[in-house]
């Protein structure tokens, strides 16, 4: 859980290696954070798409003579939807900010991001698939696929525990600054 697998230098053209937590301080850690940063890019790019299919779906639905989206316990699930959202676009921002600029906390920056991340992505895809109904868990839609290949991003190279863990092994030292203070 300590280590993430990345391509290095030390280990051969085309290699992987384990970095440790305490490598990372040293060596390679504007990769791992650029690596974690681009994820979760692309994640927003999956919660982003998944959204609009949703506001898509929900005004063309009708239910008792009126589409969805004109139901007021809609529209506050997608409110819910889109604040998570939005706020992972301004720290996936700031991440990547942090770590083009090669700051210092930039990997600290990148595991914030990615447990929002991942916290975004569980509120998101919750909200799309209750508001399709049965149809969002069908191969046939859009949803369906954004959700299932967005597994991957969601799982490796940790979890939503192992990235807190591994992000207050390391703040617990330094603790957080800046957007995430």
């Amino acid at each position: 859980v300590r280590s993430m697998a990345v391509a290095h230098p030390a280990a051969g053209p085309g290699l992987v290696a384990e970095l440790t937590l305490t490598e990372i301080d040293t060596e390679g850690a504007d990769d791992v954070a650029l690596a974690l940063a681009l994820g979760c890019w692309t994640l927003l790019g999956m919660l982003d798409r998944a959204l609009d299919l949703t506001k898509d779906h929900v005004r063309l639905r009708e239910q008792f003579g009126q589409p969805l989206a004109k139901f007021q316990g809609v529209q506050f699930q997608l409110t819910d939807a889109e604040v998570e959202r939005a706020g992972l676009d301004m720290l996936a921002k700031y991440a990547l900010w942090s770590t083009a600029t090669a700051r210092p906390e930039a990997v600290d920056d990148a595991l914030a991001l990615r447990s929002a991340a991942l916290e975004a992505a569980d509120v998101v895809f919750r909200v799309c698939h209750q508001l399709h109904g049965a149809v969002g868990f069908c191969d046939e839609t859009a949803l369906s696929w954004l959700s299932r290949y967005s597994q991957p991003l969601r799982r490796l190279p940790w979890g939503l525990s192992a990235t807190r863990r591994l992000l207050v092994e390391r703040a617990g030292r330094t603790g957080l600054t800046g957007l995430y203070a």
